[in-house]
């Protein structure tokens, strides 16, 4: 899906394209990627690389064109293996064309357009736009972290009544997701970095650079954060099940210690052999007495030594 967005004074839709808007490609169709290489000369590898979900946050020039890859949040179904997950958006610009494509419709696209309507005024220049839409992913990053957050919390406030497989298993998607979050943000910041130095950066971008920075170092350290503290519950919860199970194995060995006591009179008992009981009206009564006596001692000694 094309839209074409007017950013001079106000972010507004136009029908068609005209020079120095904003070409936003979302989802695109083969229909879609036709036009932008037949009627833009858009590099076709690079549309490539964008679809690619692995590609990483980079930039390079060809043909007079910048194309930049910018690594931004995602949010897939809820049964995914990795429910947050980061996908790459492309930004493509040259002279009078400046073009997003990403092949993921995602909130903070979205939210991106929204923003810019609501607060009535378009961006300066291609520069102003493409910081801005850093600034925006660093948001996102926060918003998402926020929610692997709660879940995090969620699973172990369950976790704390019941052991159990399904909140082990979402803790470790969530260490999965918080992997890509800090891979794509440490690809963001050095893309920044870089950046700032090719780009024609006036006092403004420079301004607006120091509040990416800051969002990027906040995200980053945030999802470090999140990482060790579920890290380290993943571990406590590991030993709580290893220690759970220790002593469900030292008790089964208890009771069965217990039990080989009675097993053992009865059969030294019920041998074959003259045992002096052969005749006696109180054998079975006797055999059952040493047992249970034998069984109470062996109890009581594996109490006595914290065994059971």
């Amino acid at each position: 899906m094309r839209t074409y967005w007017n950013i001079n004074e106000k972010l507004t839709a136009l029908k068609e394209w005209q020079p120095n808007c904003w070409i936003q490609v979302t989802c695109p169709s083969d229909e879609d990627q036709r036009e932008l290489e037949e009627r833009y000369h858009i590099p076709d590898y690079f549309l490539s690389d964008i679809s690619d979900t692995d590609e990483r946050a980079r930039y390079e020039y060809d043909d007079g064109w910048m194309l930049i890859i910018l690594r931004i949040p995602y949010v897939k179904e809820i049964r995914s293996r990795t429910p947050y997950t980061t996908v790459p958006l492309g930004i493509i610009h040259k002279r009078d064309v400046t073009i997003t494509v990403c092949f993921f419709e995602t909130n903070m696209m979205i939210d991106f357009v929204s923003y810019q309507q609501k607060r009535g005024v378009g961006f300066t220049d291609y520069v102003d736009m493409i910081f801005r839409l850093f600034y925006s992913s660093a948001v996102w990053y926060l918003k998402r972290l926020k929610q692997i957050n709660a879940l995090i919390e969620k699973a172990k406030h369950n976790l704390d009544h019941e052991v159990n497989n399904e909140s082990l298993i979402g803790l470790s998607r969530l260490q999965d997701s918080l992997t890509y979050f800090i891979t794509s943000i440490r690809g963001n910041e050095n893309l920044l970095s870089k950046l700032k130095f090719k780009l024609q950066v006036d006092e403004l971008d420079a301004d607006l650079i120091e509040d990416v920075n800051i969002e990027m170092t906040q995200a980053r350290e945030t999802t470090n954060i999140y990482s060790d503290i579920l890290e380290s519950t993943m571990d406590t919860y590991s030993s709580i099940i290893n220690n759970n199970m220790n002593t469900v194995m030292r008790t089964l060995t208890s009771v069965s210690i217990i039990m080989m006591f009675p097993t053992l009179i009865a059969s030294l008992f019920g041998m074959n052999l003259i045992n002096g009981m052969e005749t006696n009206p109180w054998g079975f009564l006797i055999a059952l007495t040493i047992s249970v006596f034998v069984s109470g001692i062996s109890w009581w000694i594996l109490r006595l030594k914290r065994l059971l």
